[in-house]
């Protein structure tokens, strides 16, 4: 078949406009990263001070001595990590550290999910318990340390006075290196149980009615229907939950500090309580700096597994 000379003359047409609206795009680009600058300006400076510099600055230190000001003396390489993994009390803190991280992740997730699939259903009065169960949003960490400390008190706490109405033996909570750290653990879960709450909420809401209802039809049991409906769709969010739990487990510091100082006998001495102790209580920078980047290393392994273990059984 014979082309026509016009639709022979339309293709180039077609071609040339087609690169002028790239050439028009291209330069329209290359304007627009100057006006990328200025908005990014101010948020690439703030991270710059407050987050990129102290990194810098905390490996650099982390491969010297230091005075008590925090001014590098001397040259010793990696000689503050070795120390520091070869010792017993380092050693014991990050157990200590690895067992609360775990505890706080696998419990904040598993209580969070069961309340927000029982505070999905449409009852009567609902509202209330959502209201109660994330509440703990809106309190601080010292808020939320005093009053568990009045529940943990051994002679006029909450957990005392019961334990004298049913003649039990009382529990030393904030004494008992074995009771520290369970006090500890609840305490953490409490406070991120409301935002974990919230999430999962928002995510088994968005479910489709439509599945539940087809299971229905077939007689699924409310317990299949949650393990084979409700899991798979809010993995996204689970894998999400899982991540951020994990980073702020991680992180605790406030109430380590207010409730139990690290104690009894470093039961409840986590990494980041342990960076402070010995940056601020002992002026041991250098190895404070050092335990500073082996927790960033450690957090970021925990994450990369998460990524590498847990996407896999992510459905999107």
């Amino acid at each position: 078949m014979l082309k026509s000379p016009a639709s022979s003359q339309t293709k180039p047409l077609a071609v040339n406009q087609t690169k002028q609206r790239t050439k028009t795009t291209f330069a329209l680009n290359a304007k627009d990263k100057y006006y990328a600058w200025i908005f990014l300006g101010p948020s690439l400076l703030i991270l710059s001070v407050f987050i990129f510099y102290p990194m810098i600055k905390t490996l650099y230190l982390s491969l010297f001595l230091t005075n008590t000001v925090g001014k590098p003396t001397v040259f010793v390489g990696l000689s503050n990590y070795i120390s520091l993994l070869t010792s017993a009390d380092y050693l014991s803190s990050l157990g200590v550290t690895m067992v609360y991280v775990f505890a706080v992740t696998i419990l904040t997730i598993a209580i969070g999910l069961v309340l927000a699939n029982y505070a999905s259903k449409e009852l009567a009065g609902i509202g209330i318990f959502r209201t109660l169960f994330s509440a703990t949003m809106g309190v601080s960490v010292s808020v939320a340390a005093i009053f568990w400390l009045f529940i943990f008190n051994p002679s006029t706490g909450f957990l005392s006075l019961i334990s004298t109405w049913l003649h039990l033996p009382q529990i030393g909570w904030l004494t008992d290196p074995t009771a520290a750290m369970i006090a500890v653990t609840i305490t953490t879960v409490w406070m991120n149980l409301g935002f974990t709450f919230l999430i999962l909420l928002g995510a088994i809401q968005s479910v489709p009615t439509t599945l539940y209802e087809a299971a229905n039809v077939e007689g699924a049991s409310p317990r299949y229907q949650f393990l084979h409906i409700t899991i798979p769709m809010i993995s996204p969010t689970l894998f999400f939950v899982s991540i951020i739990t994990l980073i702020e487990a991680f992180k605790s510091f406030g109430l380590i500090d207010l409730m139990t100082k690290g104690g009894p006998t470093n039961a409840t001495n986590m990494l980041v309580y342990r960076i402070y102790k010995d940056a601020f209580y002992s002026g041991n920078f250098a190895q404070a700096s050092a335990e500073s980047i082996i927790l960033t290393a450690i957090i970021a392994l925990f994450t990369w597994l998460q990524f590498k273990i847990l996407e896999k059984r992510v459905n999107y």
